[in-house]
């Protein structure tokens, strides 16, 4: 049973992003089954918009970390004062939010901890996230950091190498099983989408719908250009030169 189960926004009716996004606009009704929730979609479809308001509302610093590192000015945007979220049996704030492309200035962070304190290093396999390779650093994190609570993360295939990939879903899977953690993850990745069991939400302009994973585009599109992608080759770089 998922720690968080409803996602609420109400719809509006302003012109202004975030409010304009066509998959938030009218409004967002989500009901999460499952231990493990992906969201997908194009990039600008509103999902890592949904993500990082999910984040600050439970209190994450939109930087990156959990809520002990939030070092923002305590602002709340306008979408995150209008969201509620429903949790069984109550709220909870443990956890950790992560996005690829801001992992680096977590790391700054680490590093300026460590400096008082190099025991700031021990979550993270015992050295600086600097020192390791990007896909090394990001498993450090998953590894030695989460532990219960709920994770909420950034298209985090970023880093990873499909090896790697498989690693992370076997660190997913042995929380989650355990009922320790939830995971709501926005990614691009099929093998990630492929983990048994996950919900999966599709964000376009018609809104929000739960979509099996073989209705994906991300599987559709990549089974079948990996089973002749010599004719994908032949249409894209046909031309009348």
């Amino acid at each position: 049973m998922p720690f968080l189960s409803e996602i609420n926004i109400p719809s509006f009716n302003i012109n202004d992003y975030p409010f304009n996004i066509p998959s938030i606009k009218n409004g967002v009704k989500l009901k999460l089954r499952n231990n493990v929730t992906f969201f997908v979609g194009e990039n600008g479809s509103g999902k890592s918009t949904l993500l990082e308001t999910v984040a600050e509302t439970i209190g994450f610093s939109l930087r990156g970390g959990n809520k002990n590192h939030n070092t923002t000015n305590g602002h709340e945007s306008l979408l995150t004062k209008e969201t509620k979220l429903t949790w069984i049996p109550k709220r909870i704030t443990n956890g950790f939010f992560m996005r690829a492309e801001s992992f680096f200035n977590f790391a700054d962070y680490i590093d300026e901890l460590a400096k008082e304190d190099s025991r700031a290093y021990d979550a993270y396999g015992g050295k600086s996230l600097h020192h390791q390779s990007h896909g090394e650093s990001f498993l450090s994190l998953f590894t030695n950091k989460f532990e219960k609570g709920i994770y909420i993360l950034d298209e985090p295939e970023a880093a990873l190498s499909p090896a790697r990939i498989l690693s992370f879903i076997t660190i997913i899977n042995q929380l989650e099983k355990s009922g320790r953690a939830q995971f709501l993850i926005a990614t691009h990745s099929p093998m990630l989408l492929c983990y048994p069991g996950a919900n999966i939400f599709s964000f376009d302009e018609n809104g929000i719908q739960s979509v099996d994973y073989e209705a994906t585009e991300h599987y559709t599109l990549t089974k079948i250009f990996l089973n002749n992608p010599d004719a994908y080759f032949r249409f894209l770089f046909n031309n009348d030169d």
